[in-house]
């Protein structure tokens, strides 16, 4: 399957809480996380490749993605 990574503004746990409903809701719980511990705050999906999809779901949640 196919990975793309995002550059976001996604910077905490509780900045994840937020964003998990609309990412589950579009990719499945087991098809994204987020690394908080990369200066990037990275963003990776795995099996969607539709970028747009990807941006306005964590942009529904007020964050930005970017990608990499």
């Amino acid at each position: 399957m196919e990975a793309i990574k995002f550059k976001t503004d996604i910077k905490c746990s509780g900045c994840v809480a937020k964003v998990t409903p609309h990412l589950n809701a579009a990719f499945g719980e087991d098809n994204w996380e987020v690394d908080t511990t990369n200066p990037s705050k990275v963003l990776t999906v795995v099996g969607e490749t539709n970028e747009i999809k990807i941006k306005e779901a964590v942009g529904k949640a007020g964050y930005k993605a970017e990608r990499l």
